[in-house]
């Protein structure tokens, strides 16, 4: 795939970004969260920009499993993260080329990939054919609503802190789609540690402004859920 903007924190940090995955996930709200609106178990679920295949692991109880990553470089470790599950594959492609049938899957999650407001409507369209009747597609995005993480988005220029919040809401309503709150937490394992995670996120000057006044291994968290579904 070359029609694929690289995402720098994951591309250049995989290893880093890991233990940023780690600390969202370790206190299991966003899955308590996800399973709420449309619970895996038993579904056909996609997983779209999977990226190193983090996150792929836990859809175990789902019937199929189908993680799709244009980065090159990171397909490699999502295939040998799930070598033991023969019901999870990961696929080649984007979000505005799917390799899968039409109507073909009962879930779709987009984690912090592609869906940012503007400009996705030909993923969202992709999305909408490959979704079966009934089915659910959630993106998983930054919340500005409240939270330590907030207030460095607000602080920042750049990446993630250049988009319109307003702009984005506005966007999936005019799609048709629902917003969920979710309060969650990073937790690292160490003050350093989540520096270092902040560090592959945010500029600089940002990251020096935060540690000068919260020394400390978790951060305050909120996500926005938007969730499509498709009419039975």
């Amino acid at each position: 795939m070359n029609d694929f903007v690289v995402a720098p924190n994951i591309h250049h940090h995989p290893e880093r970004y890991e233990q940023e995955n780690e600390a969202l996930a370790r206190d299991g709200r966003l899955d308590v969260a996800l399973r709420a609106v449309a619970d895996w178990q038993g579904k056909r679920l996609l997983d779209i920009g999977c990226g190193t295949g983090f996150w792929l692991p836990r859809y175990a109880d789902a019937a199929r499993v189908w993680g799709v990553e244009p980065d090159p470089i990171l397909r490699p470790q999502a295939r040998a993260r799930v070598m033991a599950y023969e019901h999870i594959e990961v696929l080649p492609g984007s979000a505005e080329q799917l390799p899968l049938p039409d109507a073909s899957v009962d879930i779709a999650h987009a984690r912090f990939a592609y869906f940012f407001g503007p400009g996705a409507e030909a993923g969202l369209a992709e999305v909408k054919r490959v979704l079966a009747p009934g089915g659910s597609f959630v993106a998983v995005d930054n919340s500005w609503a409240g939270g330590d993480f907030a207030d460095l988005l607000r602080d920042a220029v750049g990446g993630n802190a250049s988009m319109d919040p307003a702009a984005t809401d506005a966007w999936w309503r005019e799609q048709g789609a629902e917003r969920i709150e979710v309060e969650a937490g990073w937790s690292a394992q160490s003050p350093e540690q989540l520096e270092q995670i902040l560090r592959i996120e945010f500029p600089a000057q940002t990251i020096d402004r935060f540690v000068a006044r919260h020394h400390a291994a978790s951060l305050s968290y909120r996500m926005a859920l938007f969730v499509w579904r498709r009419e039975p």
